[in-house]
């Protein structure tokens, strides 16, 4: 039987070197992103070095907790080939401790890393992610040939001013302000009457306020307006729920937000996959450790074989790539996003607890 001095010893030493790659990861993340950033926004008149620094700082969390299952599934195989190289786990079996006795305190870390960073840094990484949106939309300005290659979202409104189609190069504030936006107003006979193109627009108090705007009316006259008004009978749940990206909702409000959004009668499936994914994340970290221990627990005298690790790699890789394909299913409404969300975490466990059991028990 393990005693708690062994399984802190054994927990401790897992989580500081959690730690020390978390933390190389996110040095990496930050100057990649930084510098990808200053490559796209150097010619922006709203740009700066500092700017630049700081909004690179708000994404690395929202871009390091997707990377959280590697830094498990590295730290796991790490931790465990350092222990076999140091003769631990041969003096822990020695002793009568089994494999399941010596993999419980990783398993306890993973889990509890997965708690953490549910709970703690995917709110902060939303809260920073949502700030980086509205500080990029601010700092882009009027550049209108660049939007990233990302596609841009429309909205339908119909008011007693008629119809008007919506779009935006990009939003912030989960829909409520849009950078670089298009309004289309639309007459009675279905033809364009005219088109306000806004270097900023947001929605306040039953209204689009757009600024610096330029106007081209149905016979093609331009003219540039300072500040436009246009009524608007969307609220801005709807906006929200229409715009916004579910990665970047705190898991602590994604079951109000499909609640408003069945309430809309729009579907809810992407915020209900986000929501059930990050429910699975802790489970999915103490799958990653289990498959990191199919391929780096037996002693070697020379050393680990690199091709085993390498397998034991490709297979986080390959579970990694079917939950985000499932997860992909799951948003667009093909699978139910429970079992979207735990299928392939659960197909993990049951494959490392069987290999195990067959390696370890016969």
């Amino acid at each position: 039987m393990m005693g708690g001095t062994l399984f802190f010893y054994f927990m401790r030493r897992y989580a500081v070197l959690t730690a020390q790659i978390f933390l190389g990861l996110l040095i990496i993340a930050y100057l990649a992103d930084f510098t990808e950033f200053s490559r796209r926004a150097s010619s922006w008149e709203g740009f700066s070095f500092s700017a630049g620094l700081l909004l690179s700082l708000l994404k690395v969390p929202f871009i390091v907790q997707t990377a959280i299952p590697f830094i498990i599934l590295f730290s796991a195989i790490t931790a465990l080939v350092n222990f076999n190289r140091k003769h631990e786990l041969v003096i822990a079996r020695a002793a009568g401790v089994s494999a399941w006795q010596f993999l419980a305190p990783l398993c306890v870390a993973s889990f509890l890393i997965g708690v953490a960073a549910v709970a703690v840094l995917n709110p902060l990484a939303a809260k920073a992610f949502a700030y980086s949106q509205e500080m990029e939309a601010t700092i882009r300005g009027a550049n209108p040939g660049d939007d990233g290659g990302s596609r841009m979202p429309w909205l339908r409104q119909r008011t007693d001013e008629g119809v008007t189609i919506i779009g935006a190069k990009n939003t912030a504030r989960r829909g409520l302000l849009l950078s670089q936006a298009t309004f289309l107003r639309i007459g009675e006979d279905g033809d364009i009457v005219e088109r306000l193109d806004a270097r900023r627009a947001v929605l306040d108090d039953g209204a689009w306020r757009l600024t610096d705007v330029v106007r081209v009316d149905a016979a093609r006259d331009k003219q540039e307006l300072s500040t436009v008004s246009i009524k608007s009978g969307l609220s801005p749940e709807f906006v929200e729920q229409q715009l916004a990206r579910p990665e970047a909702i705190p898991f602590f409000e994604l079951p109000g937000k499909i609640e408003v959004a069945r309430a809309f009668g729009l579907g809810a499936d992407a915020f209900a996959m986000q929501f059930q994914s990050l429910l699975a994340l802790p489970v999915l970290l103490v799958a990653m450790t289990l498959i990191a221990a199919t391929v780096s627990m037996r002693f070697a005298r020379m050393g680990q074989s690199a091709t085993l690790i390498l397998a034991g790699i490709l297979a986080g890789f390959l579970l990694y790539v079917v939950s985000v394909v499932v997860k992909a299913f799951g948003s667009g409404g093909i699978v139910p996003p429970v079992v979207a969300a735990w299928t392939p975490v659960v197909v993990a466990m049951f494959f490392g607890v069987t290999f195990l059991l067959y390696k370890e028990d016969g």
